[in-house]
């Protein structure tokens, strides 16, 4: 299979969804930034839509393409929310952080009446951590007492770059816990959550309103 190709088509799908005005959420990552390539376009061609963005990477990219973004505080009455994931289940949940964004995607998509997640069909599995870790956003204080709590679910592991521990645009670490094939999402949400120290997870539960599937024969379109 084609992924990039998987990737575009999933996206343009989501641009057809587009509304003719309001405020969209844009996620982030690779299949994402082709979304907003296409939200640009709509713009050019008499749409009325302005964004939030669910990081710096996103929100530069919009601006360099001349998308009207509002400001990072809120409220937004957010009419579309476009977003990548890592894994997808059978049950519509996600992985997502790859990008270490997880935490203000959870927040957009959040303020969002409509979720729209794009994927090319790699990422789907018929259980979460087939796949992927678990991204933890985790305060930096602390965070290696933070991560001997976390090693209860699996092996936590620092997400680095060049030696250095990453830090999200939030100023936060990132641990990406090993948990294996999980059972109980929401359950895992839960108790990963109540951890003092832990900012927010990368399973998103229940939040997927539309998924878009991007593979060699077209798109596939998941209601919940």
């Amino acid at each position: 299979m084609d992924e990039s190709l998987a990737r575009r088509r999933a996206a343009e799908a989501a641009v057809e969804l587009l509304p003719d005005s309001g405020i969209v959420g844009l996620g982030t990552g690779a299949t994402t930034a082709l979304f907003i390539e296409g939200v640009a376009r709509a713009i050019a061609q008499g749409k009325r839509l302005s964004g939030v963005a669910t990081s710096m990477q996103s929100r530069n990219q919009a601006l360099s393409l001349g998308i009207p973004m509002l400001d990072d505080v809120g409220p937004w009455e957010i009419a579309l929310c476009v977003d990548g994931a890592d894994e997808v289940s059978d049950e519509l949940d996600l992985i997502k952080g790859g990008g270490g964004a997880h935490l203000r995607e959870k927040i957009v998509n959040a303020a969002s009446r409509v979720n729209v997640i794009i994927v090319d069909e790699l990422k789907l599995s018929q259980r979460l951590g087939q796949r992927w870790p678990v991204p933890v956003e985790v305060a930096t204080f602390g965070h290696m007492t933070t991560a001997c709590h976390l090693a209860k679910w699996g092996e936590p592991v620092l997400r680095a770059r060049d030696g250095r521990p990453c830090l999200t645009d939030g100023g936060n670490y990132i641990y990406d816990v090993r948990t294996g094939v999980i059972d109980d999402p929401a359950r895992l949400e839960r108790e990963l959550k109540m951890i003092p120290g832990v900012m927010e997870t990368g399973l998103f539960v229940r939040r997927v309103d539309v998924l878009l599937v991007g593979s060699a024969g077209g798109v596939l379109r998941v209601d919940r």
